[in-house]
């Protein structure tokens, strides 16, 4: 069978509503790279802020081909209105679409210990090694994007055994899983796309983590969470969410406990601590990676 691969190059604050669209139309996933073809997993070195990011997805060459890529079309002209973005690349292809998209992502190496492994690539771990096993589908989340890269080095180093762990935005479950797999005694996830959370189930229980995280699919104020329930949120959604959740997120924290929040623009941070500020915390740290940071809040006493 034939398939349109269909990709535009994006400045990185407008990678998260592009994907959308491509997810929305495009058929079985959505890959997100450098542009310039660098990959950091075979110790190729990107500059320290990219430029262009590249999305890529793939449209079956059939009767529904001509309305995909119409929708595709109508959505990054909008996105356009807010700044140039490229035109869309287009070639036709014979391989199977899944192989294709699959090419995209290699063995991913985070932080201390954490290996973010793809269910189709071979991998002979070390003893050290913390190894996430992941097959992303649709979902958000492959350890490759920044924000998500910055949660896992926080994750390895705040979680303890015996933690209670709330994963807001959880998407393919890799959060959870890192924070699973670094010993918490339990962790729920939560998303509002009905794919991400059963690509979540799905990696939560290849990893063998389905008996200690719990992925639920609505929004937090659908969730009835005791007050203080947790020792450690993690949020890798955006400014926006972060702000509107600040004071449901303080609540579900136990005093002295942290938020690790991402998916956060930098000219956005200063509403966003301001916002978490406002509902009762102090920012412990902040976390930079090109245009994108990544704040951890404590919960006053």
């Amino acid at each position: 069978m034939k398939w349109l691969e269909i990709s535009v190059d994006s400045p990185p604050e407008f990678v998260e509503p592009l994907s959308h669209i491509f997810s929305r139309y495009g058929h079985g996933g959505v890959a997100i790279e450098e542009s310039g073809g660098l990959n950091p997993d075979e110790d190729e070195v990107p500059p320290s802020t990219p430029n262009h990011l590249r999305i890529t997805t793939y449209l079956p060459m059939d009767s529904t081909t001509r309305s995909r890529r119409g929708g595709i079309e109508v959505g990054v002209a909008l996105v356009s209105h807010l700044w140039p973005i490229s035109p869309l690349h287009e070639r036709i292809v014979e391989e199977d679409w899944e192989q294709a998209w699959k090419r995209h992502f290699h063995v991913l190496h985070v932080g201390k210990c954490i290996v973010v492994v793809p269910t189709w690539r071979e991998y002979v771990p070390s003893a050290s090694d913390v190894v996430i096993w992941l097959d992303p589908g649709m979902a958000f989340g492959t350890g490759h994007h920044p924000t998500t890269r910055m949660c896992m080095v926080l994750l390895e180093e705040f979680c303890e055994p015996r933690m209670k762990v709330l994963d807001i935005g959880c998407g393919s479950g890799i959060l959870s899983i890192v924070a699973a797999k670094l010993g918490v005694a339990s962790v729920i996830g939560v998303d509002v796309d009905e794919v991400a959370v059963r690509s979540a189930v799905t990696n939560i229980a290849y990893n063998g983590m389905d008996k200690v995280v719990t992925v639920y699919h609505g929004i937090l104020a659908d969730m009835l969470i005791p007050s203080e329930e947790f020792e450690l949120v993690v949020a890798n959604v955006s400014a926006t969410v972060v702000s509107g959740l600040a004071d449901g997120i303080m609540e579900t924290l136990r005093p002295g406990s942290r938020l690790i929040a991402s998916g956060i623009l930098a000219n956005n941070q200063t509403s966003v601590s301001q916002s978490l500020e406002s509902a009762g915390a102090t920012i412990e740290r902040t976390m930079v990676d090109g245009d994108w940071v990544a704040l951890v809040a404590v919960k006053s006493i």
